[in-house]
């Protein structure tokens, strides 16, 4: 028997986007500009203990909008940075039903911010969670109920195994 060559049916450990996902970071977001849907970010990502430095995590984070925006289509934007001293990887999720003028690759604002923020020298782990989000939130209606639904936990629940 050779060995399959799908992605699903490795072994080995399969790294988890749930491994990544807190209640307490995912926020309802009241505001109708990007930068300051950053800032909320942000705000609750230091409001939770993860930022060793909240203005330079959000220059960062900035600084990367500036290269190229993280809109990246299906009224979602993944910004992202990854600084020194940190040991893993943590996601906030900003949530606007209405959507957000974001200049994403296709036009369309966006309703749903997944931020991720980390550790500078672990590329490897950082694509795979990078590649794990970006399938997950391909499915339009785990992108539907996570704008329907109110509990934070709910929201979580539905990245639950991947």
């Amino acid at each position: 028997m050779f060995p399959s060559k799908h992605p699903s049916k490795r072994k080995g450990p399969q790294l988890l986007i749930s491994k990544y996902l807190n209640p307490k970071l995912v926020k309802r977001l009241e505001v109708d500009e990007r930068d300051a849907a950053l800032q909320a970010l942000v705000d609750q990502l230091d409001s939770e203990g993860m930022l060793k430095d909240k203005e330079a995590f959000y220059r960062a984070i900035l600084e990367r909008e500036q290269i190229v925006s993280t809109g990246i289509g299906m009224s979602v934007a993944v910004p992202h940075a990854k600084l020194p001293g940190y040991e893993t990887f943590f996601i906030a999720i900003g949530i606007h039903p209405k959507g957000i003028a974001w200049e994403a690759l296709d036009g369309v604002p966006v309703r749903l911010v997944f931020m991720i923020g980390g550790p500078d020298d672990k590329q490897t782990e950082y694509l795979q969670l990078l590649s794990r989000l970006t399938l997950a939130i391909k499915d339009e209606e785990r992108r539907k109920k996570m704008l329907q639904l109110t509990k934070p936990e709910d929201i979580i629940a539905l990245f639950g195994g991947i």
